[in-house]
């Protein structure tokens, strides 16, 4: 598999062409299929994918036992359930893929020997935490200030790869909003 988004990802001023093939080296490409389980409510997790083609989605059931999407995981971009991995604790969230695709792998112990050996990969991996820690800030103020409308097209703009491959109902409980409200909305704005 072409390692071009591995490299991309993993860039950062301290990281070497050195650092990046040794840990380009450290991941192993897998291929998925529509409907696998990459992590399971109740497991551990113990490794993080780095979607090369396809699209993953994570999701919890709230008290009523009614699935609602946290989040979905496509091209260039890290699945991880970061509470698991680093604080080994089950986890509340199930990772599924919605498409077919492939991804690379890493173990949490590859990771770790990493993270212990290099200053680069551990100044990246701050960075990417706090690029993280953004993007959640940002998306609980926008469920909250911006209107379900203004929310859907945001997310047209900034994530089109999930407006042409998650369901509606997905992007619907991502949305906050019910998959009839959202069905409403598309039909608008057409």
């Amino acid at each position: 598999m072409n390692d071009n988004v591995l490299t991309s990802a993993y860039q950062h001023p301290l990281l070497t062409a050195e650092a990046i093939d040794r840990i380009v080296a450290a991941h192993e490409s897998v291929t998925f299929t529509r409907g696998e389980l990459f992590l399971e409510r109740g497991q551990t997790a113990r490794e993080y994918y780095l979607v090369v083609t396809g699209l993953l989605r994570s999701y919890v059931h709230d008290p009523d036992g009614k699935v609602i999407t946290t989040n979905f995981y496509g091209e260039g971009e890290f699945a991880i359930e970061e509470s698991s991995l680093f604080q080994s604790i089950p986890t509340r969230e199930t990772i599924v893929s919605e498409t077919g695709g492939t991804a690379w792998r890493i173990s949490f112990d590859k990771f770790q020997e990493l993270f212990l050996s290099m200053e680069g990969f551990r100044e990246w991996g701050r960075s990417w935490l706090t690029g993280q820690l953004f993007i959640a800030r940002q998306r609980s103020l926008d469920l909250i200030t911006l209107s379900a409308t203004d929310r859907y097209l945001a997310l047209m703009r900034s994530r089109p790869e999930i407006i042409r491959q998650a369901t509606v109902k997905d992007i619907a409980t991502y949305l906050g909003i019910t998959d009839t409200s959202l069905s409403r909305i598309r039909k608008e704005i057409r």
